[in-house]
């Protein structure tokens, strides 16, 4: 198949590793349109490139690929997002699959799992790995209880600035780097605490290391 018939891929990944073996895996059925190693680069590539699907890990710096999926949808593009990720836990795939996602693989699988998933996904079909299968669905089942998501509880712009700080960033640095003030950042700070009922910078940081805001 010339590769002008392939569909386009997008791969967002940030160890260069996993991004140069999934290349060579999905090279030889799909056209690999670029490679980004953070949240924030996704975004900006899924609108200049416009790929036909996205493959993308959740743990990611300056933007994790769920919020930066959130900003997609938010922006209008409904592109197909399948995770490719380490996160065996139901909650992170239930939270992917209620931001939009199309397909959630553990990285760990067969590697012709994520090839089906990306078939599904281009259908306009959702693939959830048979490893979490279950757990998803009996905790979509109970509904509303299972919104024990705290990070439910924040807006998405809380949760770019909260990201930035875990990651060690001033509140200047957060305030440049997503074009906002100080004072904007210090004021997301505030609500996110009164919101989450924390008293301290580190007690935010903690509750972001704690529900996979960000990795270390």
């Amino acid at each position: 198949m010339s590769s002008a018939h392939r569909f386009r891929v997008l791969l967002a990944d940030d160890h260069i590793m996993v991004a140069e073996a999934l290349k060579s895996l999905l090279s030889k059925e799909f056209h690999l349109v670029g490679i980004v190693g953070d949240g924030r680069e996704l975004v900006e590539a899924a609108g200049r490139l416009r790929p036909d699907v996205i493959v993308a890990d959740i743990g990611m710096p300056h933007l994790n690929g769920i919020d930066a999926l959130s900003r997609l949808r938010e922006q209008g593009n409904e592109v197909p997002v399948v995770f490719l990720t380490m996160h065996r836990d139901a909650v992170y795939a239930q939270r992917a699959l209620e931001a939009g996602a199309s397909g959630y693989v553990l990285k760990h699988s067969a590697p012709d799992e994520l090839v089906t998933a990306l078939h599904a996904a281009l259908e306009g079909k959702t693939y959830l790995t048979p490893q979490l299968a279950g757990e998803v669905l009996e905790a979509m089942r109970q509904g509303p209880e299972l919104a024990s998501d705290p990070t439910a509880a924040l807006t998405l712009r809380q949760r770019e600035v909260l990201q930035l700080l875990a990651e060690g960033r001033s509140a200047k640095e957060v305030a440049t780097s997503l074009s906002i003030s100080t004072r904007t950042v210090e004021f997301h700070k505030y609500q996110m605490m009164e919101t989450l009922g924390l008293h301290t910078t580190a007690d935010l940081i903690h509750f972001a290391l704690k529900t996979g805001i960000v990795e270390f």
